[in-house]
């Protein structure tokens, strides 16, 4: 379980074939300002959003901390991470442990889709962004409820059909990716699981009387 809270900014390294198992996955490397001597070998590291199982981790020759985690083909098609390349700037958060700060809301790492963003307006200090989401997803999305955009947790401020925007503060547009992001860019979207658990339960009720 994660936040939503981005603690550091990593950079892929490298994206190879993993050399077993299906030819469609990826093992991907990752910088991190992370202290690779405090994470575990399976240990769970939220990607931009996409939980992923660390499988290896130390320092290159130059003593950058970095960490690998393998994603299958499916994980690839579903979210943005088939698009990564060398060079690219992810959010990273390490899995919550019990007794810590829920800053965010609580967030699962799993990728429901892909936002769109429409729409960047700088107001004040601040940044106001537009995204526009599958139909099938926008159901779950309500005004003052949260959502996970690239792995920050988020609070939508209003919803026009498939469109939802936020607002983007000062310290979120510094600490995370969201300022490299433009029009058009492909984002990951976990909705609220508490939203999700409300639409399962309505379906639930409507199965039984009907």
């Amino acid at each position: 379980m994660f936040t939503g809270i981005i603690t550091d900014i990593g950079e892929i390294v490298s994206v190879t074939a993993p050399g077993a198992g299906a030819a469609e996955d990826r093992r991907l490397r990752i910088a991190t300002a992370y202290d690779p001597d405090g994470i575990d070998i399976g240990a769970s590291i939220a990607c931009s959003g996409c939980c992923l199982t660390v499988i290896e981790r130390g320092r290159d020759s130059g003593g950058r901390a970095w960490f690998d985690a393998e994603a299958s083909g499916e994980t690839l098609s579903k979210t943005t991470l088939g698009g990564w390349i060398e060079g690219r700037q992810i959010n990273l958060e390490r899995a919550a442990k019990v007794g810590d700060e829920l800053g965010g809301h609580v967030v699962l790492g799993h990728v429901d889709g892909i936002a769109r963003l429409m729409s960047a307006i700088p107001e004040g200090g601040s940044w106001r962004l537009v995204f526009e989401v599958p139909a099938d997803l926008a159901g779950f999305i309500a005004p003052k409820g949260s959502v996970t955009l690239d792995g920050i947790s988020l609070t939508v401020n209003e919803v026009d059909g498939m469109r939802f925007g936020v607002n983007i503060i000062p310290h979120t547009w510094t600490n995370t990716t969201l300022s490299e992001r433009r029009r058009g860019d492909a984002i990951n979207l976990e909705i609220d699981v508490l939203a999700r658990y409300v639409a399962r339960l309505n379906e639930w009720q409507a199965g039984i009387r009907g």
